[in-house]
């Protein structure tokens, strides 16, 4: 014990190295210094090649595979990008209508090929369980909705908020097992919601049954009529940055003796994680949470169990997603991306790629997913 004392104490004083909210000013300061400098080659190698450099896949890859496990292990304090990404912030979600605009309210055509189109599974931008023997990606994707079910206990009568419900995946898989679930979708992206709309004038959706209600809106100006017996949320917590302000608010949706299940990419590393290129072009104000936040922030909701899920199975995903992206080449070049598709096809290629690397780095153990299972505290 005394070994490991004088080892974190020596740690406060070295910069890069170890757990950077522990640091001392002057090592702190430091470090801070080096991620800038990390920020300016992150950027210089990324809009090279956005710009037009011709880089292969495959050196790329090599970059990504040698870079992220040394991150991980030895230098994570060199992956937040901004002080901000470190702690909480004041706004419960941040930068929302700029994610909108770059990530969820792109040509829904080109959404639909990338990320799968089905009867029952809508397009869904989440990890798919491989673990389980999923043979596709569909499969993965109904996999992870099953077992979802199982640890948030879904009952046939339920009646589920699902706060950031993509384009109703979730909640038409679950009632076309659950004839008596109702569900309730709160979404922000306008044009997610229009697609969730023409599901519902669709008789062969589950969406159209009548106990599915689709709200529009932020979190944050949300009032509902009734509480719910089950809360979800998958994949919107990433985005978030108030983890008390926004637990409270779920808290006081939720029925005496509900529960809440909340799926996040989470690092296991001292510190949350960012990076200045999918901050600009990305996910605007995007963190991984470290996988100990949720737990530590107990005050209205508390975590009663919790599962950290290889990253492997997101890494299988995006590695689906970005085979489906370049297949899909010839049918979606011409649509409207707001900018010259050339350049947004690198710009998505270069984080499609880096993703399946990064969640892969250190055989998934760092960076994966946590889920948590919450009731009132």
């Amino acid at each position: 014990m005394t070994s490991i004392s004088t080892k974190r104490n020596l740690d406060r004083y070295i910069p890069l190295i170890g757990d950077i909210n522990v640091k001392s000013p002057l090592a702190y300061t430091a470090t801070r210094g080096v991620v800038k400098v990390v920020n300016a080659v992150q950027m210089a190698v990324a809009e090279s090649y956005i710009n037009g450099v011709e880089v292969p896949d495959s050196v790329l890859r090599s970059l990504f595979d040698t870079c992220m496990p040394i991150f991980f292990k030895y230098f994570p304090s060199l992956l937040a990008p901004y002080e901000w990404v470190l702690q909480e912030t004041d706004r419960m979600a941040e930068g929302s209508r700029d994610l909108m605009k770059l990530q969820y309210d792109l040509p829904q055509d080109m959404l639909n090929r990338m990320l799968g189109d089905g009867k029952v599974i809508y397009p869904k931008y989440s990890m798919g369980l491989w673990q389980k023997g999923a043979i596709d990606l569909q499969q993965s994707q109904m996999h992870m909705i099953d077992d979802l079910i199982e640890k948030l206990d879904i009952q046939d009568g339920d009646n589920i908020l699902d706060f950031g419900c993509g384009w109703g995946c979730i909640p038409n898989y679950v009632m076309s097992k659950f004839p008596n679930v109702r569900f309730t979708g709160l979404n922000l992206s306008h044009e997610q919601c229009e697609y969730m709309r023409h599901k519902m004038q669709d008789p062969e959706s589950y969406l159209s049954s009548g106990r599915f209600t689709l709200m529009e809106g932020d979190l944050n100006d949300a009032q509902f009529s009734e509480k719910f017996d089950k809360i979800l949320s998958v994949g919107v917590f990433c985005h978030v940055g108030n983890l008390t302000h926004a637990f409270a608010k779920l808290a006081s949706c939720l029925k005496p003796g509900g529960k809440f299940f909340l799926h996040i990419i989470t690092v296991r590393t001292p510190n949350n994680i960012s990076s200045v290129y999918t901050h600009k072009y990305i996910f605007p104000h995007g963190r991984f949470w470290n996988f100990d936040a949720v737990p530590s922030h107990n005050q209205d909701l508390k975590t009663i169990e919790r599962w950290y899920l290889n990253g492997t199975n997101y890494s299988q995903t995006f590695a689906n997603w970005l085979k489906n992206f370049d297949d899909s080449y010839t049918d979606v070049k011409e649509l409207d991306y707001g900018i010259d598709f050339a350049k947004f096809r690198r710009l998505w290629r270069f984080y499609l790629m880096w993703f399946v690397a990064n969640f892969a780095s250190c055989d998934g153990e760092i960076n994966g997913n946590g889920q948590f299972l919450m009731v009132h505290a």
